[in-house]
């Protein structure tokens, strides 16, 4: 491998140093998120001294893609995240086996050093020879035969020896890899840290416009667009064939969501003081026993498909098009979700908001 023990046990060790250290908060990595759409990325006229109905609702669209935009940055955030964890604890494991296998390696060295100076001692000379200048031919007949086994030994010892060696290569090449997917993660990462920060100050600057008033007239404003929403959805007749009870581990997901009502809506935040939408849906069922993946898209991706007429309390509902938002189903055609930012974890309509799909966790 050309490096010594020393060189592997440093190495070793800073490979699990930097691992610490890109592991930590605010140093995971994420795949680039998308590109702002022209709506969420445009510059926002001042609102006149009073607003109209219309200029309300040019505020609620303009913060509606706002938030859009910063939950899909969201969903890349934590995406990396759960790569970063994977990544690092396979680095530290190529850490741990680069040290075992120095150690091993070193022992093997010793072994084969030890069986060379025994057989510099018999002085190289063939078995024909030391036989006719032995004392005792039985004896040494007896001895032949140890030593033919102490050959073998030897040639599964250098065996044994270069293997080791090479999976020392092998995990050196590995720890190299996974810590340039974690360099490149990084930078991109922080792109998308950038990125949900930017929308959500764009967000709150745009309602810092409004006098208390406005928000007020905005807020009620965006209460009755997701009540509409929901009633329309209502008037379907999907609850008349939603009648599923809720499993075991459903009930425990409910339980889990219902008790963090109230809590702030923290973008990348997986409890327990904050939660946004997947941190709060993949805890809720992380608690019922089942590890479900951390971000909306990849639950969308990842879960069992349910009929919307066949869910049950416990099941995830997937919103937009694009899967950036994710509620739990609690029955009775509401979720608890947590919404975005400035918001709380809360009851809503299951209808509020455009659906993509359900998923079943425990399918």
């Amino acid at each position: 491998m050309g490096t010594g023990k020393h060189g592997l046990l440093a190495a070793a060790v800073a490979v699990v140093c930097a691992v610490t250290v890109l592991g930590a908060p605010g140093a995971a990595f994420a795949a680039p998120g998308p590109t702002p759409s022209p709506t969420a990325g445009a510059t926002t006229p001042p609102l006149p001294s009073t607003a109209s109905d219309k200029d309300l609702e040019a505020v609620r669209t303009k913060l509606e893609a706002l938030y859009h935009d910063a939950a899909v940055a969201t969903d890349a955030y934590n995406a990396a995240e759960e790569a970063a964890k994977k990544q690092s604890a396979e680095i530290v494991e190529l850490a741990r086996k680069i040290v075992a296998g120095q150690a091993k390696l070193d022992d093997l060295k010793n072994r084969a050093g030890a069986a060379a100076r025994a057989q510099y001692r018999t002085g190289g000379l063939p078995d024909e020879a030391q036989l006719m200048l032995s004392d005792d031919p039985s004896e040494f007949l007896d001895g032949a035969g140890r030593v033919r086994q102490g050959e073998r030994a030897t040639k599964g010892l250098i065996g044994e020896l270069s293997r080791t060696q090479q999976d020392l290569v092998q995990y050196s090449k590995d720890a190299s890899a996974q810590w340039k997917k974690l360099e490149a993660g990084r930078k991109t990462k922080a792109a998308a840290q950038k990125r949900i920060e930017k929308q959500i100050s764009a967000a709150e600057k745009l309602r810092s416009q409004l006098e208390k008033k406005e928000k007020e007239r905005l807020e009620q404003l965006e209460a009755k667009v997701a009540q509409e929403a929901q009633t329309a959805w209502l008037g379907t007749g999907v609850l008349d064939e939603i009648n599923s009870a809720a499993s075991v581990q459903g009930k425990q997901a409910v339980q889990f969501a219902t008790a963090q009502i109230g809590k702030p809506y923290v973008w990348g935040a997986e409890g327990p003081k904050a939660f946004d939408c997947s941190g709060l849906t993949s805890e809720a069922w992380r608690s019922a026993g089942r590890p479900i993946p951390r971000t909306s898209q990849e639950q969308w991706k990842q879960l069992p498909h349910i009929a919307i007429e066949d869910m049950r309390p416990g099941d995830l509902i997937i919103y937009f098009d694009d899967a950036s938002h994710v509620a739990l189903y609690v029955g009775d055609g509401s979720i608890i979700h947590a919404p975005r930012p400035g918001r709380t974890v809360t009851l809503a309509g299951a209808g509020s908001m455009p659906i993509l799909g359900v998923v079943r966790p425990d399918a």
